[in-house]
């Protein structure tokens, strides 16, 4: 077992508080965003005082025999907490195929890793899963385009906005979604107005029952951050999803979505491409919104924890590169056998103490402590606690 320190990320849009709270520190009053444990070249963790991908590349076996066969001698995922206090960007994240043909197109291009116009930071996919801490509030995938079409007209702006948002009754599908998201991003000259006009409208009706109440919220909530930005309108074609704590919502490639606020932990493939579609000053690549981005209209499915055993829940995902359980510690509950044995583990401590054992030693972890683990690696906790636990999904 190592102790890890996870590295932190200090983006604008982070909260104060949250994390800091978690970790038992006092906040400084600067953005506090994510906090990441994982082995991303960008940010990794440290263990022993060493960044973990440098241990992990002087003992690539820890990683377990299936995770380097299919990924190589890396930590497939990466376990953060995120903590937003208001929108994220708009954005979506590529498959395996797209980041690998992208990176490379980059590379060959002579793009710094830096650069403002870069899209692909590396050559991995980033699905991905957010569970929630506290009540966590968030855009995903996009919504029937006729519900959007009664909504707008239920502001009283269908009318003015029929140039826009024509095609959601005109045209089916994923077809209309995309024209009209495309359309409004390149709003100007006689239309730029038109943010602003719903923007007016939606006062109207923020104390509204239901869905159209929700919808006028979203539009005032997200005005408050960027004021006159056309990106406001695009994200009014998607689905609001209130998770509750302990709810998990999963993002595969391809889907659009943007965190407006709370906090969770979040665990993804080992990557940082982000493919922007507004909401935001930085680089928006059309060209590769059109590839990435799936437009078909969906309903989310919240992620519920599954229970596998006393103590211990499961959170399903499709996904290769990462799996995650949920160990809700009690005195009465007896020690929980951590699974994922064959792949090198994250443990982290989101509230309470307690003991890890393995063969050879035990550890005290309270709240905001987080250990890695190799794969062959048996292990068990006790104590008071809630506990997150990812590995990879190969073993």
């Amino acid at each position: 077992m190592l102790r890890l320190q996870g590295a932190a990320q200090r983006y604008a849009w982070g909260t104060t508080d949250a994390i800091p709270e978690l970790l038992r520190q006092q906040p400084d009053g600067s953005p506090y965003a994510e906090y990441w444990l994982g082995a991303h070249p960008m940010a990794p963790a440290q263990a022993d005082g060493r960044p973990l991908n440098d241990i992990l590349s002087e003992r690539p076996e820890v990683l377990g025999a299936a995770s380097r066969a299919a990924f190589g001698d890396q930590l497939p995922y990466l376990m953060k907490v995120l903590s937003a206090r208001h929108a994220l960007s708009l954005q979506a994240h590529p498959s395996r195929q797209e980041a690998e043909e992208g990176f490379a197109r980059e590379e060959a291009a002579g793009l710094t890793r830096d650069a403002a116009e870069r899209t692909y930071r590396d050559d991995w996919p980033k699905p991905e899963i957010l569970i929630a801490l506290d009540e966590f509030h968030t855009l995903s995938g996009f919504r029937e385009p006729r519900r959007t079409e009664a909504l707008f007209a239920g502001l009283g702006v269908a009318e003015e906005l029929a140039s826009v948002i024509g095609p959601l009754t005109e045209r089916r599908g994923a077809a209309a979604l995309q024209e009209v998201f495309l359309d409004v991003l390149s709003l100007s000259g006689e239309r730029a107005h038109l943010s602003e006009l719903v923007c007016a409208a939606a006062v109207n009706h923020q104390d509204s029952p239901g869905e159209l109440g929700a919808f006028a919220r979203t539009v005032i909530e997200l005005d408050e951050v960027f004021p006159g930005d056309p990106g406001v309108l695009a994200a009014l074609l998607m689905n609001r999803v209130v998770l509750q704590p302990g709810e998990g919502l999963y993002v595969p490639a391809g889907h659009m979505h943007a965190h407006l606020r709370g906090t969770g932990v979040e665990i993804m493939a080992n990557s940082d491409n982000v493919i922007r579609g507004g909401l935001t000053p930085k680089h928006v690549d059309v060209g590769e919104l059109i590839k990435v981005v799936n437009f078909e209209p969906v309903d989310p499915e919240i992620t519920a924890a599954e229970p596998i055993g006393e103590g211990l829940s499961h959170y399903a995902t499709p996904c290769p590169e990462f799996d995650v359980w949920r160990i809700d510690a009690t005195a009465d509950t007896p020690p929980v056998e951590l699974p994922g044995v064959g792949s090198a583990r994250v443990f982290f401590v989101v509230s309470g103490s307690g003991t890890l054992t393995n063969a050879e030693e035990s550890v005290r972890l309270a709240q905001g402590g987080a250990t890695f683990l190799a794969a062959d690696e048996q292990a068990r906790f006790s104590g008071d606690a809630v506990v997150f636990l990812s590995s990879s999904g190969l073993r």
